[in-house]
């Protein structure tokens, strides 16, 4: 087989008019696990030991399957017990439970660097568990791992292909319709790579960005409070 620019330029804009659901799906998913890792990570640190154990061996299963098993089961398996939904929601649920799994350990590793003192001086003000949260340790405890959140965004963007076995109709899926209906797919699946670079090499840099603006603030920070 030889590249073919003729056809490569046609077939393009209709492989590159999936940009905007790719995106609209990874961000969905990316909001629900921030959400529910947070969930997860509170109900984890729980007092209340059924609770934690319980938390505990979900974050273990789902860390444990394939994305692809959980999202046939999602789409096929829950139907049966009465459980529907669209491909669309299915692929946000599905990418966005798995992904929390991961994010609710990064939440889990900045809460734990947080000083014992800053637990201790909150006490000491009166604060509520809710102030104590929100108001003193998630601010300390978001700001290091924002790298590692930004990189589990740009996985789960990689990971939106696996939609197409539910007929999502992201890149790939166009790709390989296209590619069966003339039986050429170099030129399509080559385009579908290059558009996955195209968008995460520029939101690889950003991160960096912020990663280099967050450990600026957190040692401001730092030196303030010392």
């Amino acid at each position: 087989m030889t590249w073919d620019w003729d056809f490569a330029i046609q077939v393009f804009p209709e492989i590159a008019s999936a940009v905007w659901l790719v995106i609209g799906i990874t961000f969905g998913a990316y909001i629900f696990s921030l959400i529910f890792g947070l969930v997860l990570t509170f109900a984890r640190r729980s007092r209340f030991k059924l609770l934690s154990l319980t938390t505990y061996g979900f974050i273990e299963f789902i860390r444990s399957t394939p994305p692809l098993v959980q999202l046939f089961f999602v789409f096929f398996a829950l139907p049966a017990l009465g459980i529907s939904f669209d491909k669309y929601t299915a692929g946000i649920l599905t990418l966005g439970i798995h992904y929390s799994t991961y994010l609710s350990e990064v939440y889990r590793s900045g809460i734990e660097a947080v000083p014992k003192g800053q637990w201790e001086a909150a006490k000491a003000m009166n604060f509520t568990k809710t102030q104590t949260w929100f108001k003193v340790i998630l601010p300390q405890a978001i700001p290091p791992v924002i790298p590692m959140m930004g990189n589990y965004l740009l996985v789960l963007f990689k990971e939106t292909p696996i939609l197409m076995a539910i007929g999502v109709g992201e890149f790939l899926q166009e790709a390989q319709l296209i590619g069966a209906a003339h039986f050429k797919y170099l030129e399509p699946i080559t385009i579908v790579g290059l558009l996955f670079l195209l968008l995460s090499y520029p939101s690889a840099l950003l991160i960096n960005k912020l990663e280099k603006k967050a450990k600026l603030g957190f040692g401001a920070r730092k030196e303030l409070k010392g």
